[in-house]
């Protein structure tokens, strides 16, 4: 059996934020227009996603799935130990990366951006910022999908396939919802 997690909106911001990224990397430095078509895409998939954060369904909202710093670290320390729960929403680990690659891919979207405006255009130091974000990003994405690969084989759940449907197993009596 299996419950609703994901709603329609999560699935293809996360689908869309996945594929605006992957647009923009491979044509960084060939197709312009593509790229910048693509860091706007992204920028506004962003501003949505965060509006959705503060109004969207239960698992959609950051209320319900960012965590402090000690709750983070402590499940980490609980992953390093093998004994980490499973969460129906985003784990802390997670919700700590979804923050990570909101800011970075915000923060490329927007030096990108300011490289195109009167004020900025040729500056190095807006360059400079934006590639280090792009190359940030790339190593946020890979650390994600590590994160999720790991998680789907310690609690025995495939949760790129959950990301495509938006359900997951039902919560047993030790998973936190």
């Amino acid at each position: 059996m299996s419950i609703k997690v994901w709603d329609p909106f999560i699935r293809l911001f996360h689908w869309g934020l996945a594929t605006s990224f992957l647009i923009a990397w491979i044509t960084a430095d060939e197709w312009h227009t593509l790229h910048h078509w693509a860091g706007y895409a992204a920028g506004c998939l962003i501003a949505l996603r965060l509006i959705w954060g503060l109004v969207g369904t239960h698992y959609a909202r950051f209320a319900q799935f960012i965590k402090g710093p000690a709750t983070t670290l402590g499940y980490l320390g609980d992953i390093a130990r093998g004994r980490e729960h499973r969460y129906i929403g985003h784990n802390p680990a997670g919700a700590a990366m979804i923050i990570a690659l909101l800011l970075a891919m915000g923060g490329c979207a927007f030096t990108g951006w300011l490289y195109t405006t009167d004020a900025f255009w040729g500056s190095d130091a807006v360059e400079h910022i934006h590639e280090f974000l792009a190359n940030g990003l790339l190593a946020l994405v890979l650390l994600h999908i590590g994160g999720v690969l790991l998680a789907s084989l310690r609690h025995h759940e495939n949760l790129i396939r959950a990301m495509i449907t938006g359900r997951k197993r039902r919560p047993m009596s030790d998973d936190i919802a």
